[in-house]
C-alpha cells in the first residue's frame, strides 16, 4: 500500500513534481544579449516571415501540452479541473523520466466541445503536440476528431489510443499462449467508453470481427438511442453474440476485455467461456474479477491494469515512446495503422510469451526506444 503521508510530503515539498529549467545560463551581458534582448528581436523578425521557424528556434518545437478538464478520471470519475492536475502532472513527469519528452500540464474548465476546441486551437502555436487526458466520452471523441483535422500537430488521447495499443499488444501474445489464431478470437469488451471504443476500433482494424460490445445498459445495439453515435457505428462492423446482457453473451467467448468497473465478472461466468479463456480485467484500482478466481476456473491468461499481478497492461508502455517518435519523425497524425505498428512492436519485445509474460515490463528501458523506432519506421514509409 502507498503511504499517503509520504505522498503528501513528496508533492508538498516542491509544490508538485515538475519544474521549468533553462538550457542556457545567463552569467554576463553577452549571455543576456544572446538569450534575450537584443538577440531575440532578430529571431522574432525571422519567425514573423516564416512562422514554421518557431519549431527550430523556440521551445514550441519540443513541448507537448497534456490537457484535461477532469471530467472522467480513471477510477475517480468527474473530479473537476483542479483535481485533474495531480494526474496530468504525474504523467508529464513520466514523459520526462522515461522518454525525455517535455510536457506541461494544463487544466481546462469544463465547457462545450466548441469552447474546448477553440481554446486548444488558440494555444496550439506554443506546442509540438497535444495529449488529451481524462475528458469524458462522447465529448472527447468529437474534440479529438476536430483537433486532429484542424491542427497541424499530432493530437493523441491516451485513454483511447494508449489503452487500445497496449491491449492489442497483450492480446497478440495471449493468443499465442493459448494457441488460438488472433483473428478468430471471440471477444467481449465490457465498458464502451473512450477506451472501449478505441479498443474495438483497433481490434477491428487488426482483423478481428467476432466482437460483442457491452456497456452499462447491456449489449450495444445500433438501434438503441441510449448509446452514442460512436458506439452504435462500431456494431455495423462486427459479429455480435446474441443476448441483452453480459451474462447472456459470455458463453464460449475466448476473450473478456474489461474496461469498466470492479467485480462485474465472476468465476462461474469465466468457467462458461471457451477453454483457456483470456481475461483482461483492466479496471483500477479493483479489477473486474480477482485474477486468482479467474485462474482457479481455467483462465489461460489473466492481465490487469495493476502492478500487483503479472501482465500489467498499462498505457505507460505506449505514450512516452509514441510521442518521442512523433516529435522525431514529423508525423502529424496518430492513425490506426500506426497504432497497430506500435502494438506489434510491443508484442515483439516478448520473444516467448507465457501465461505470466505477455507484455514487456513498464520499467524495461528498451520499451521507449522500441516504440519510438516503430513510429520512425512507419513515418519513413508514410511521409
Amino acid at each position: 500500500m502507498v503511504d499517503m503521508n509520504k505522498v503528501l510530503s513528496l508533492h508538498e515539498k516542491n509544490i508538485g513534481v515538475l519544474k521549468i529549467d533553462g538550457t542556457f545560463n545567463v552569467n554576463n551581458r553577452n549571455d543576456l544579449a544572446e538569450a534575450y534582448t537584443p538577440g531575440v528581436a532578430d529571431l522574432a523578425k525571422r519567425i514573423e516571415k516564416k512562422p514554421e521557424l518557431k519549431e527550430r528556434y523556440t521551445i514550441s518545437g519540443k513541448l507537448v501540452a497534456i490537457i484535461s478538464d477532469g471530467s472522467a478520471v480513471l477510477g475517480l470519475g468527474n473530479v473537476g479541473p483542479a483535481a485533474s492536475l495531480p494526474i496530468i502532472e504525474g504523467k508529464a513527469l513520466l514523459y520526462k523520466n522515461f522518454a525525455n519528452v517535455n510536457v506541461i500540464p494544463l487544466a481546462l474548465e469544463q465547457s462545450s466541445v466548441d469552447d474546448i476546441v477553440k481554446t486548444i486551437k488558440t494555444i496550439a502555436p506554443s506546442f509540438a503536440g497535444i495529449h488529451l487526458e481524462d475528458i469524458a466520452a462522447p465529448k472527447v471523441f468529437e474534440i479529438e476528431e476536430r483537433l486532429s483535422k484542424e491542427l497541424v500537430i499530432p493530437v493523441y488521447h491516451d485513454d483511447q489510443t494508449g489503452t487500445a495499443i497496449v491491449v492489442l499488444a497483450g492480446l497478440i501474445n495471449a493468443a499465442k499462449v493459448v494457441n488460438k489464431p488472433l483473428k478468430d478470437l471471440q471477444v467481449v469488451i465490457n465498458g464502451i467508453g473512450a477506451a472501449g471504443v478505441a479498443t474495438a476500433k483497433i481490434l477491428i482494424a487488426a482483423g478481428l470481427k467476432n466482437l460483442t460490445l457491452v456497456d452499462i445498459e447491456g449489449v450495444v445495439k445500433s438501434d438503441n438511442p441510449t448509446y452514442n453515435d460512436y458506439q452504435r457505428k462500431l456494431v455495423a462492423n462486427i459479429q455480435q453474440a446474441t443476448g441483452a446482457e453480459l451474462d447472456d453473451v459470455i458463453d464460449n467467448q475466448d476473450v473478456f476485455i474489461g474496461l469498466s468497473v470492479a467485480n462485474v465478472l465472476n468465476k462461474h461466468q469465466v468457467a462458461r467461456m471457451s477453454a483457456k479463456p483470456i481475461i483482461f480485467a483492466l479496471a483500477n484500482p479493483i479489477p473486474e474479477i480477482n485474477p486468482k478466481e479467474a485462474l482457479e476456473v481455467g483462465a489461460g491468461v489473466v492481465a490487469t491494469g495493476s502492478s500487483q499481478w503479472p501482465n500489467q497492461v498499462n498505457n505507460i508502455l505506449a505514450f512516452p515512446g509514441l510521442f518521442k517518435g512523433l516529435l522525431a519523425s514529423g508525423l502529424k497524425h496518430v492513425d490506426l495503422q500506426l497504432q497497430i505498428e506500435v502494438a506489434n512492436a510491443l508484442a515483439d519485445m516478448v520473444a516467448k510469451p507465457t501465461a505470466t509474460k505477455i507484455v514487456p515490463g513498464v520499467f524495461d528501458e528498451s520499451v521507449v526506444n522500441n516504440v519510438a523506432q516503430a513510429v520512425l519506421n512507419y513515418a519513413k514509409n508514410k511521409l
